[in-house]
């Protein structure tokens, strides 16, 4: 939910514009995975020709300080919160079991309909630091559209997520958002209680506890041990709404192919509802492999408009 902020009005003011933006929207949501549940504008478009601009990560947040990747953050764990209750409350693993690791990154294509390859997607984690007086990660996400979709949508996206690293509750999630010149940049600061303000140029963001954001619920789905936990919930705020998501194992081993070569998966539905009501005109698929990463190798997203798979190239 939105506080009434000045902010919170220049979003209503765009919502016209977020909404035209449904076919952008689906390769966005199979970009980032879990960003089914946004329903928002996932993407910002610069006008620059056929160029694609460069991938340069936006300023680090005042008071970030991030961790060398030898160095061990103390007490990384030391602020965990309690799973859902679908999770059977189990404890998040402890730094050395995570999945995740400093400097990964992990490319891919989108397939909407019968158009192949209409985006390229890119999934990082950033670094490690403190944040906030808590450890945390940062990731980030970026998304290029391609020919013949470029030629309507020429989007490029960045998107940044600085989430607690025991929880992968979000801290902090950013938007740089951009199409056809005309531009609009959202750092939203999440906070459950309203007693910690929201710096210049963020916008406070009140949401339940635990609450994620797309790309930490992302990597939250990773650090489930879907050998011992059959379903997990969470709130999941997207910068524009909350949603309840719920995930749940469909099965332990599938065998998938993608471009970057033959996994053996498991299979993750996942759900959305807003309100208490859920969005049946749409449903996600995950697969993430049977490896010690979790990679995330494979998305079916089907929805009323379009059905798009985000396919793994390359893992680094």
């Amino acid at each position: 939910m939105y506080d009434g902020s000045a902010a919170g009005k220049r979003w209503d003011a765009s919502e016209r514009h977020t909404k035209s933006m449904s076919l952008r929207t689906t390769v966005g949501i199979a970009a980032l995975a879990v960003l089914g549940c946004a329903g928002g504008a996932f993407f910002w478009l610069h006008a620059r020709g056929n160029q694609h601009i460069p991938e340069v990560g936006s300023p680090e947040p005042p008071g970030f300080h991030a961790v060398p990747l030898a160095e061990k953050p103390a007490k990384a764990l030391a602020e965990r919160s309690s799973l859902p209750t679908e999770s059977k409350k189990r404890t998040p693993p402890d730094d050395t079991e995570l999945p995740q690791r400093a400097g990964e990154v992990l490319e891919y294509t989108a397939n909407v309909s019968k158009l192949n390859n209409v985006a390229n997607l890119r999934l990082q984690i950033a670094g490690r630091g403190n944040f906030l007086g808590k450890s945390t990660w940062h990731l980030q996400a970026f998304a290029h559209t391609e020919n013949p979709l470029r030629m309507v949508f020429e989007l490029d996206d960045q998107f940044d997520s600085y989430s607690e690293a025991g929880t992968l509750a979000s801290l902090q999630y950013e938007m740089h958002l951009s199409e056809r010149g005309q531009k609009v940049e959202s750092i939203q600061r999440m906070t459950s209680t309203a007693k910690e303000p929201a710096p210049p140029g963020a916008t406070e963001a009140r949401v339940l506890p635990g609450t994620r954001d797309p790309l930490g619920m992302m990597q939250y789905l990773r650090n489930v041990d879907w050998a011992r936990t059959s379903e997990v919930s969470s709130p999941v705020y997207d910068g524009h709404k909350l949603y309840d998501v719920r995930a749940k194992l469909a099965g332990g081993s599938e065998a998938v192919e993608v471009p970057a070569g033959n996994y053996t998966a498991s299979r993750i539905a996942i759900r959305i509802f807003e309100d208490g009501v859920e969005k049946k005109d749409a449903s996600f698929t995950l697969y993430l492999a049977n490896n010690a990463a979790r990679t995330p190798v494979l998305l079916e997203a089907v929805m009323p408009f379009a059905t798009a798979t985000v396919e793994l190239q390359k893992a680094k």
